[in-house]
């Protein structure tokens, strides 16, 4: 076979996910699709990223200079079927911006909200990039909730906070095209998808414009002017209109053109097919099978996603712009550009003497026989035209350094020659299959002849300042040629100063088919900055991140501190492998789990709970400090509470002691308020140890399969004085759904809930609750709930009370007494300030045991509720109205029904969003719907019972 049709052919591969090209990112993963040398997080990279298939995408990388953006606004929404036939299929280097991490989004997957849950998407997204082949961008706004209007978005994001990011990242990556998966307008269905649309527009005049954020030319990028803009093909519109499903509208059938500030009519022509459905025999999938195992990984909003079967796919693109002339139809985003190596040359258009194109041919030259020397079983075949391609790269460089080119000639050349320099670094490692692991050296090194099955024994999880330890870094040849290793060293995070001292010698040679392994002591500066997030924010109702380190601004996150290196000679160039230093924990039903090594301080301080309430007539309320310690031994310390003026604890101080590190300790103090008032307030953590004060905490964000992240808060409790009486003795069952904090803070009410297992649901006896209520999305979560819903039906009818909190789609079919509607696509409030109406204020939900008025729906977060009932039975009564801007009244977000002797409560509220954040308001009305056994409104059978 040629080596225009293996050209052709294609490999799938595994992408990294780089950090800016120049302004000292870090590459998150070691792949074909590098275009930065740095160190890979990750211990091992999946298959289809090793080997002969390795090797075939980067000898397509090196074969072109095709690139192109996408822009998206949330993780999940990116078109991966394109993006891994491009990528992948064609060789282009890709990149991805999502506007926000998807903070405001659910999660079945785990209890992480807001921050916490936008690191969760975070680490899913780069998961599933790596099956895309695509680098990784963010800008700092946050999702806010879901979103109706792009006037919303604009107005909370900030235009030009937005647009700042989006130029900077295509100003950092320099694409040929600019692509988005939306629109800009009402087929879009979401503000912030919108907003996304219309900045991919924007992004492709404003980039090249240097009076267009100057201050980043300061900083050193330069202006870049993308060649073509395209957007994928909107499919919710009929022939005449577009329905809006954000907010349920019916609009006329036109677009907005961003870039020419017009609006045009009719339905936006197909300029592009791009069959994703194509199957890789060498892969043995279809782009677009691969791009959906990728979206599989994003776990949180769904618990997992299938893999489609195999056949014909398709995305289709619309052309908003292009800068070269251009027919109707096209068959590649890159139609009218040369994509070819030579076509780096067009950036310099005065190429003195032609050496540029010259140079590029050489290059050219030698990556076309690395093509036609391809062997999928010999792959060092190919290495030694790889070699000859560097150096070539590396003496071009140099001549466009040294020549008579402009300053922006020479920028925009060299930015091109250092991709493909990166790109011929990781081609040579993949042809001579050279390896690297580094690992945290456990205290214990096995030994005798079960040492190999058994494997590495664990390690610690987690460095602190000032630590002293040891890594092994392990290094293969596994090629056929011995190889000059001229060095094996360690690196930790810039700027600080970690001591690295060899225990044994390095042999200059490393012979063919062998290993070296090598040891180094590690000191941590006593300075060790943590490792976490670059980003903060305040609280969860700023829409935007501060940034704190502007060295990985729009970066996934900040790198991981310790990575090892080795750099060795081939064919007269130095080749350089980096791998982040890894740490060893067996993990049951995994196995053996390598995660990268973090730094986080000695003690860890965290107060449960984080926000919430304290009853004006509360003498003393509970609050528990957790002590996590990091130390390699023994550590001892004192916890003690930072209070309001006036107030006490009890005790004043608790001494903790933990005998090593990961173990923790509870601290549980009464607080007693004094001169409570209706007005907030904050208790603090504070934590002493070894002369130091401690009075923040982290925790560990998601779940096994994702890269560990630290999320860091104050070690505070915010609380807020407030009104409220519920009835004494309630008992109170409660069904767990996904994602749920409701139990713990009903603590606050006085209230100890029971959690109900499948086997109470199914058979228990559910007569001795007072009320039972049932937790966000627990229909689709729990699996006994419908086949058993009869018996909650009889509950109540003998008398019981039932709260159902907001459900999806799986509620609806009739589980409640009475008829009503929930559609797939239900309608939400989602202003957190948007109006309410006391239809009923008399209703006896409404009245006790608090008096319910619309000063209670002031303060609310994020929005007001989700899945508002359509229609209903006449027997439940509404007594509650809302709605956003221009939607019609929602009256379905609270209904209560008598049901024989009980009560059946449906709410829509996100009274699981309001009562973890301390909404006061939120709790008085909670409260009530809690206190419906006992209320004299409604005679129960269990009224008065205790």
């Amino acid at each position: 076979m040629g080596y225009r049709a293996w050209y052709r052919r294609g490999v799938i591969v595994l992408c990294s996910l780089v950090a800016s090209f120049a302004a000292g990112g870090t590459v998150r993963s070691q792949s074909p699709q590098n275009v930065t040398i740095a160190a890979s997080p990750r211990a091992l990279e999946i298959a289809p990223d090793r080997g002969a298939a390795a090797l075939w995408q980067s000898l397509q990388k090196l074969h072109t200079r095709a690139s192109l953006i996408m822009f998206t606004a949330h993780p999940d929404d990116e078109d991966g079927g394109m993006l891994t036939y491009e990528s992948r299929g064609q060789g282009v280097r890709a990149a991805l911006l999502t506007l926000n991490r998807g903070e405001g989004g659910q999660n079945v997957m785990s209890d992480d909200y807001w921050d916490a849950l936008g690191l969760v998407r975070t680490e899913e997204l780069l998961a599933a990039d790596s099956y895309y082949a695509v680098q990784q961008y963010w800008t700092r706004v946050a999702d806010y909730g879901f979103s109706k209007t792009r006037e919303e978005a604009l107005k909370l994001w900030d235009h030009d906070r937005v647009l700042y990011d989006a130029v900077r990242v295509v100003r950092l990556t320099r694409p040929l095209v600019v692509t988005s998966v939306f629109v800009g307008w009402h087929t879009d269905g979401h503000g912030n998808h919108m907003v996304a649309g219309q900045m991919a527009q924007e992004v492709y005049k404003a980039a090249g414009d240097p009076n267009v954020f100057p201050d980043q030319i300061k900083e050193g990028l330069r202006p870049w002017t993308p060649l073509k803009m395209y957007s994928r093909v909107p499919f919710r519109v009929a022939d005449d209109s577009i329905f809006d499903y954000a907010d349920g509208h019916t609009y006329p059938l036109e677009f907005r053109n961003y870039i020419e500030g017009r609006t045009e009519p009719g339905k936006l022509a197909t300029n592009l097919v791009i069959h994703t459905g194509d199957y890789d025999p060498l892969l043995g999938y279809s782009y677009s099978q691969l791009a959906r195992a990728g979206l599989g990984y994003q776990k949180s909003q769904n618990g997992g996603i299938n893999i489609p079967a195999p056949g014909p796919a398709d995305s289709q693109y619309h052309r908003w712009a292009s800068r070269v002339p251009m027919k109707d139809q096209e068959s590649s985003f890159f139609d009218g550009v040369d994509t070819s190596l030579a076509g780096i040359a067009d950036l310099a258009p005065k190429d003195d003497g032609g050496f540029l194109r010259k140079g590029l041919g050489e290059i050219n030259d030698q990556v076309e026989l690395g093509i036609m020397n391809f062997s999928p079983i010999h792959t060092e075949k190919t290495a030694p035209f790889l070699a000859a391609g560097l150096k070539a790269t590396n003496m071009l460089i140099e001549q466009v350094n040294a020549s008579s080119l402009s300053d922006k000639e020479k920028y925009d050349v060299t930015f091109e020659l250092r991709v493909k320099q990166a790109q011929f670094n990781y081609a040579i490692i993949q042809a001579l299959g050279f390896s690297l692991q580094a690992t945290i050296a456990p205290e214990h090194r096995p030994s005798g002849p079960l040492a190999a099955f058994l494997g590495a024994p664990d390690t610690f999880q987690t460095a602190i300042p000032g630590q002293h330890f040891e890594v092994d870094v392990h290094v293969v040849n596994q090629s056929p040629v011995p190889l000059d290793l001229q060095k094996v060293f360690l690196k930790g995070t810039e700027g600080e100063n970690w001591a690295f001292e060899p225990i044994n010698k390095l042999s200059p040679t490393l012979a063919a088919k062998q290993s070296v392994d090598l040891h180094f002591k590690v000191s941590v500066p006593e300075n060790a900055a943590a490792t976490r997030p670059y980003f903060h924010r305040p609280n969860s109702e700023q829409p935007y991140y501060d940034i704190d380190d502007p060295r990985y601004l729009n970066q996934p996150t900040s790198p991981y501190p310790l990575s090892a290196w080795a750099e060795f000679g081939y064919e007269g160039v130095p080749v350089h492998i980096g791998s982040d230093v890894q740490t060893v924990k067996r993990v049951t039903g995994l196995g053996q789990v390598l995660n990268p090594l973090v730094v986080a301080p000695a003690i860890s301080v965290s107060i449960s709970p984080r926000a919430g309430i304290v009853p004006l007539d509360a003498q003393t309320f509970s609050l528990a400090v957790t002590v996590h310690s990091n130390v390699e031994g023994p550590a001892q310390g004192s916890v003690r509470l930072d209070l309001p003026a006036g107030w006490e604890s009890a005790p004043q101080t608790i001494f903790f002691s933990t005998a090593k590190e990961g173990e923790e300790q509870s601290a549980a103090f009464q607080v007693k308020p004094r001169s409570l008032q209706p007005k907030p307030y904050t208790v603090s953590s504070v934590v002493t140890y070894d002369g130091h004060e401690y009075r923040e905490g982290y925790h560990t964000v998601g779940y096994n399969g994702l890269l560990p992240y630290n999320l860091y808060r104050p070690a505070a409790y915010n609380t807020t004085g407030t009104e409220v009486t519920v009835p004494g003795g309630l008992k109170v069952g409660y069904i767990m759904g996904t994602g749920d904090e409701v139990p713990s803070t009903l603590e606050m009410l006085g209230i100890h809930a029971s959690f109900l297992s499948a086997q109470d649901i199914t058979s228990g006896d559910l007569q001795k609750y007072d009320v039972i209520l049932v937790g966000v999305r627990a229909y689709a979560a729990r699996p006994e709930l419908k086949p058993a819903n009869g018996r909650l039906l009889e509950y109540v009818k003998n008398g019981g009370v039932i709260v159902v909190q907001y459900q999806t789609m799986e509620y609806s079919g009739g589980y409640g007494p009475y008829p009503y509607n929930l559609p797939r696509d239900a309608e939400k409030v989602v202003d957190e300030n948007a109006p309410v109406i006391l239809l009923d204020p008399s209703n006896p939900a409404l009245t006790w045991p608090n008096k319910i008025t619309a000063v209670d729906f002031k303060g609310w977060i994020e929005e007001r509720g989700h899945d508002f009932m359509k229609e209903w039975d006449p027997k439940y009564e509404a007594p509650i109205e809302t709605h956003d801007p221009n939607q019609d009244p929602q009256k379905g977000g609270l209904l209560i029904a008598r049901y024989g002797k009980g009560v059946y409560v449906y709410s829509a509220f996100a009274f699981y969003r309001q009562l973890p954040e301390g909404v006061s308001g939120a709790f008085r009305i909670f409260a009530n719907l809690v206190s419906l056994p006992r209320n004299p409104g409604f005679a129960t059978t269990k009224s008065g019972s205790n």
